[in-house]
C-alpha cells in the first residue's frame, strides 16, 4: 500500500472512531437520561403524599397529577413506561399514599394493581354490637346512620337462621373480634359481611365438629361463650368459669352473672347495685334460670373454645379478687367468706 493511501485512510479511520465515540456517548447519555427519568424524585424523602385519582381518569391525567405533586420527573416517561408494561389501560382510581422516594416503576405498579390506602381497625374480644358501632364511627369507617341501616339487613348465613325472630339484635355474638383491613370505598354492609364470614370460617374450621358431637347449636355455644368472654379477665380462667356455668345449669341454679345485668341495662358500669338486679329483662340471670335468650357480646376464639370444653371441677361460685383474677368456691358458705375477704 502506498504512503498516499495510508495518509488518506488515517483521517477516515479517525472520523469513524470519533463517530463511534460520539454514538457511544450519545447512547450513554440517553441511557442515563432515561434512567434518571425513572429514578425517584428524592430518594431521601420518605414522607408520603396522598393522591386521589378520580374515576374515569386517563393515563395522561394521572401522569399530570403525579407530576403536579412532584412524584415523577416526567409525564412522558410515565406514559412511556405504562405503555411498555401494558399498564396504560389498567390504572385504577382511588386513594393512594405515595412517596418521592418511590421509583417511577413502583408508583406505576401501585396504581396499576390498585394498592389503595386501606383502613385498619381492631374489634376487641367481648365488644357488643353497640360498642362495635361506636368504634367504627369513631374510626370513620362508617356513619352511625349507615350502621343502623346495615345491621337491619338480612345476611345469608346458616347460623343466623338459629336466632329467634324476637331477638331485636340478631348480629350480637357473630361479628367476630379481629383486626380488619378495608379499602376506603368499602360499604358498611361489606364490613359486616367480612366479620360474619370470619366467624363462619373460624367456627367451621375449629368448632363445628365438636359442637355437633355435643349436639350443641351454634347459637347456644355463642351465648355461653359471650358470658365467659365478659366474665373472664384472665385467659386461664375461661375454662374454669365455663365449668362453673355448666355446674350451675346442670343443678338448676340461676347463673346470677353480673354481665347479663349490664347488658340488660345497656350501661357501662364498674359495678351493679341491688336495684340493678331488679331490671325487668329476660337477660336478668338473677331472676330467670338458664342461659339468657341471646349472646351479650361478640366472643373471641378462646371463649368459644372454653364454652365447648369447660374444666371439670366442683366450683359453683366465684368472686372477683380485684387483680383481674377470681376466687372460686364450692359452697355458698365459702363464697360468702370470699366475698367478705375481697370486698374490703
Amino acid at each position: 500500500m502506498s504512503e498516499i493511501s495510508l495518509r488518506l485512510k488515517k483521517p477516515k479511520m479517525l472520523i469513524i472512531a470519533l463517530a463511534l465515540v460520539f454514538l457511544l456517548a450519545m447512547g450513554l447519555f440517553t441511557w442515563n437520561f432515561i434512567k434518571a427519568q425513572y429514578a425517584p424524585v428524592d430518594p431521601d424523602d420518605h414522607s408520603y403524599v396522598d393522591i386521589i385519582i378520580p374515576s374515569q381518569s386517563t393515563a395522561s391525567q394521572i401522569a399530570g397529577l403525579l407530576k403536579k405533586n412532584d412524584l415523577i420527573h416526567s409525564e412522558a416517561a410515565f406514559l412511556s413506561y405504562c405503555k411498555k408494561e401494558d399498564y396504560d389501560n389498567r390504572l385504577k382510581a382511588g386513594h393512594y399514599r405515595l412517596s418521592r422516594s418511590h421509583s417511577l416503576a413502583v408508583i406505576a405498579s401501585h396504581i396499576a394493581m390498585g394498592r389503595v390506602v386501606n383502613i385498619s381497625f381492631t374489634i376487641p374480644e367481648g365488644y357488643t354490637v353497640a360498642q362495635i358501632k361506636e368504634l367504627l364511627v369513631r374510626e370513620k369507617v362508617c356513619s352511625a346512620e349507615a350502621w343502623e341501616l346495615a345491621v337491619k339487613k338480612n345476611y345469608n348465613y346458616s347460623f343466623l337462621k338459629e336466632v329467634p325472630a324476637a331477638n331485636k339484635n340478631p348480629l350480637e355474638g357473630f361479628l367476630f373480634p379481629d383486626t380488619y383491613s378495608i379499602s376506603e370505598d368499602c360499604s358498611t354492609e361489606q364490613v359486616i359481611e367480612m366479620m360474619l364470614s370470619n366467624f363462619e370460617q373460624v367456627w367451621m374450621q375449629q368448632f363445628a365438629l365438636e359442637a355437633k358431637a355435643q349436639k350443641r347449636s351454634v347459637y347456644d355455644a355463642v351465648i355461653l361463650a359471650s358470658l365467659i368472654e365478659k366474665e373472664a379477665r384472665v385467659a386461664s380462667e375461661r375454662p374454669i368459669i365455663s365449668g362453673v356455668i355448666k355446674n350451675r345449669l346442670e343443678d338448676g341454679m340461676r347463673l346470677q352473672i353480673d354481665a347479663t345485668i349490664l347488658y340488660a341495662l345497656q350501661e357501662h358500669k364498674t359495678s351493679i347495685n341491688y336495684r340493678d338486679l331488679e331490671v325487668a329483662s329476660p337477660y336478668n340471670t338473677y331472676k330467670y334460670a338458664g342461659l339468657p335468650p341471646g349472646p351479650i357480646a361478640c366472643p373471641g376464639q378462646a371463649a368459644i373454645a372454653a364454652a365447648l370444653k369447660p374444666s371439670q371441677h366442683n366450683y359453683y361460685y366465684y368472686v372477683y379478687k380485684g387483680d383481674g383474677s377470681h376466687y372460686f368456691s364450692r359452697t355458698f358458705a365459702e363464697h360468702l367468706q370470699a366475698q367478705r375477704k375481697y370486698s374490703q
